[in-house]
Parts: structure tokens; C-alpha cells; sequence
């Protein structure tokens, strides 16, 4: 399977862009497409994304076309609203403060039908023209914005386009997310399972999945002599204490500082800094990497986080719903140093309940907790057990499932098939 981008790339057209046709033997089994909305304001929703894609092509080979779609900020969308979600970065890494305010002040029911009807009514076009394009099996909302384009797409269509919604937000779901009536939806956790009931939801209409990982997460954790050999390959030292930092997508959490206060107080720690799209944090660091004696190793965006997750003695990070659910995969003990208002808030509570991290938001604190796990390994062992108790890499697996079902359920059967004359 590819995993199309159709928004992607300066010569595709907006949201409508298809693979080129192989060769194919005269009678086959026909791709059902699948039309994926996501938008680029963190990492996580297309990561999320992603990560259903590659459990489709596992569990059901050949037989889904998925097409990545964003109508926030993608080719063909409004101009309007590419400038609205240009802001997230700069102000989830800047002005945190400001980001909990809009956060709180759209957090009711009220208010997200007057954005549905005004700013956010602006996504239904490309929406459109991608399902006109695609003629989808589903429509997969994995942002909290694109649900209600993705409602009134399936409304204006004369065909009964089943809608789906997979909540990419760990424990504390904005009411945006439950704005767009959707055949089912796919939550992560208990908690937000527990606020969708609330909130009228049907019992059959809402499914516990877990938070969606990519494939490099679906293999759990890494016995200790096989973090040893994963290190060496990765050309880190092999017994020195090791810590990840990542802020995630946008790279945000106040790296730097950290990472510099990290290599001050300790001469046997080891620090990766992943910066993800944080282009001026990675400059900053890596001129300070140059004066480090190797000690500090800085990444951009990276396609193979699961490895240093795996490897690493202790990840800090700010409290990311995809970070948080990709390290329990990876049973990696977590040290959260900030949350955004709001949306992360309760993350931290769920890590540090569960035993699998702790909560260290000043730097003073982080040192203090990062040199009590160095020196009690202990400590460190029952976090990361703990840490690996949260994990659920089988989640794509299981909204993949749920997709397959509900493909069938409207075709009558997902063995279509199609004749092609050579």
C-alpha cells in the first residue's frame, strides 16, 4: 500500500492526487479508497494517520487505498485558514499561555457551532472536491477541525458515506472533537471513552482503541542486552545514562535550556534532543553539539524515534498525547517538564498515576528527579515496567479493523474486484 499525501508537493492538486496505475493482471481485487483528514498544527494527527494506514496494509494487504487530505492548510485550502493554523507553532512554543486562552474560550458547544458555521466552513471545499475525486469507502477525521467537514461532505453526497473519528487527544477531549456527528469514533483512553457517553454518545457508536503508533512501535519494548546493541548502532555510548528530549512536531518545551542544564550537572549523561520541525532550535543546539565532546546528539524530524525511545534511560518531554503513547509502547520511563493548557493537562496525571513517569515542569526539579533515577536503577526498572503497562501498539491494528468493517458494511463486501483488458 502507498499512503498517499494528496495535498503534498508543489505539483499536486489539492486533496485529489492518486498513485500511478501498475501493471495488473486482468482480474484483481479493487483498492478501496479511504479518504484521511489531518492537519499539520503537532505531529501526532499525521502520525496518527499514518499509523492506520500501515495496520490496513498489514491486516487486509492490497485491498485500501488511504489518501491523506488536509484541508486546513493544504494545497487549495483557504488562505484564511492556512494563516490560522501557521500560528500554532510559534504560539504553543512561545506564548503557551495564549494557546490555553483560545483553548478554553472554544471549548464549548456554542462556540464550535459558530466556528463550524464561519472560519471552519472553510475546510468544506477541499474536503469536497476530495471525496468527488476519491468516491470513498470512508471519511477519516484525525483532527479535531475536520470532523464537521467531514459531516456536511457526507451529507451533500447521494451516496451514505460512512464518517469516522479517531480522537488523537489522550485524556482530555475539546468538545471540537464531538462536533462532528460521525458513524464511529475511535478514542484512546477510558477517560475520554467515559466524556463521549457523556456527552449523549451510543454505547456501540464509541470504541476503546488506544492511541494509534506507527509500525516501528508495534513490537513493544527491547530487552536490556538489545537496548545495548540499538545504542551502538545508533553511535551512542553504550553505558552511559541517556536521555531523550522531544517536544514533539513542533519541538517545543523549553529544549535548549534543558539540555544545557542537563550536560552542566552531570559528566556521565548523555542527551539526544529530537527537535522535530524546530529548524532554529536545531541551529542553536547543534552549534552548542560542536563544544559538547560528543555528550549531545541533535535531530531534526526522524523516522526512527522508536529506536531512541527504545534505547534511552529516561525520555523527557513535554506531555504530548502521541509522545507519551509512543514511549509506553517502547516501555521508556518519562520525565514530563510541561503540558499545554488544556488539552495536556491531564496527561501528566495519567502518566505519573500509573507510576510510569514523574512530573518536573522547573529545571531544577528535573535535575534533582533525573539524578535520583541515575542512582536508584530500581526506580528506573519499575517506571519503565510500568511505562510498558500503558503501551497499546495493537491501537491502529484495532481503528483498522473498525474501518474494514465499516467499508464492508457499505459495499456489501470489501472483495470488490474490476476487469482490466491488457
Amino acid at each position: 500500500m502507498v499512503l498517499i499525501d494528496s495535498s503534498a508537493g508543489a505539483a499536486a492538486e489539492p486533496c485529489t492526487g492518486s498513485a500511478a496505475a501498475p501493471e495488473r493482471p486482468t482480474r484483481i481485487l479493487a483498492r478501496l479508497p479511504l479518504l484521511f483528514l489531518v492537519a499539520d498544527t503537532g505531529g501526532g494527527h499525521r502520525s496518527a494517520a499514518r499509523a492506520v494506514g500501515e495496520a490496513l496494509e498489514a491486516a487486509y494487504p492490497g485491498r485500501f487505498d488511504p489518501v491523506l487530505c488536509d484541508p486546513l492548510a493544504g494545497r487549495g485550502s483557504s488562505r484564511l485558514l492556512r494563516w490560522v493554523t501557521s500560528l500554532y507553532g510559534p504560539v504553543i512554543r512561545l506564548a503557551p499561555w495564549a494557546w490555553g486562552v483560545v483553548y478554553h474560550a472554544c471549548d464549548s458547544r456554542w462556540m464550535m457551532v459558530l466556528l463550524q458555521r464561519t472560519l471552519l466552513a472553510l475546510a468544506d471545499r477541499p474536503v469536497a472536491a476530495a471525496v468527488a475525486a476519491h468516491e470513498p469507502a470512508a471519511i477519516v477525521s484525525f483532527h479535531p477541525l475536520t470532523g464537521g467537514a467531514a459531516a456536511r461532505a457526507r451529507r451533500r453526497q447521494a451516496r451514505d458515506v460512512p464518517v469516522v473519528t479517531v480522537i488523537t487527544d489522550l485524556v482530555t477531549a475539546h468538545t471540537a472533537w464531538r462536533m462532528g456527528p460521525a458513524n464511529q469514533t475511535a478514542v484512546p483512553s477510558a477517560a475520554v471513552l467515559q466524556r463521549c457517553r457523556l456527552d449523549g454518545a451510543a454505547a456501540d457508536g464509541c470504541a476503546e482503541t488506544g492511541l494509534p503508533v506507527t509500525s516501528g512501535f508495534w513490537s513493544g519494548p527491547l530487552p536490556g542486552g538489545e537496548r545495548a546493541a540499538l545504542r551502538r548502532s545508533l553511535g551512542v555510548h553504550e553505558r552511559h545514562f541517556l536521555a531523550v528530549l522531544t517536544g514533539g512536531g513542533e519541538g517545543s518545551g523549553g529544549m535548549a535550556g534543558r539540555a544545557a542544564a542537563i550536560l552542566r550537572s552531570s559528566d556521565d549523561i548523555d542527551v539526544v534532543v529530537i527537535c522535530g520541525r524546530n529548524l532554529r532550535l536545531q541551529r542553536r543546539l547543534a552549534r552548542r553539539a560542536r563544544r559538547a565532546g560528543g555528550r549531545l546528539t541533535v535531530l531534526g524530524f526522524v523516522d526512527n524515534v522508536s529506536d531512541w525511545l527504545r534505547c534511552a534511560d529516561v525520555v523527557v518531554a513535554k506531555a504530548g498525547p502521541g509522545t507519551i503513547a509512543e514511549a509506553a509502547c517502547c516501555g521508556a520511563p518519562l520525565l514530563l517538564t510541561s503540558h499545554l493548557p488544556g488539552q495536556e493537562k491531564g496527561n501528566a496525571r495519567f502518566v505519573t498515576a500509573s507510576g510510569a513517569g514523574r512530573h518536573a515542569p522547573r529545571r531544577r526539579q528535573m535535575l534533582r528527579e533525573l539524578g535520583e533515577l541515575r542512582r536508584n536503577p530500581a526506580a528506573l526498572e519499575a517506571m519503565r515496567a510500568a511505562s510498558a503497562g500503558l503501551g497499546r501498539p495493537a491501537a491502529a491494528a484495532r481503528v483498522a479493523e473498525l474501518l474494514a468493517s465499516l467499508a464492508g458494511m457499505k459495499t456489501g463486501s470489501t472483495d470488490r474486484t474490476e476487469s482490466q483488458h491488457e
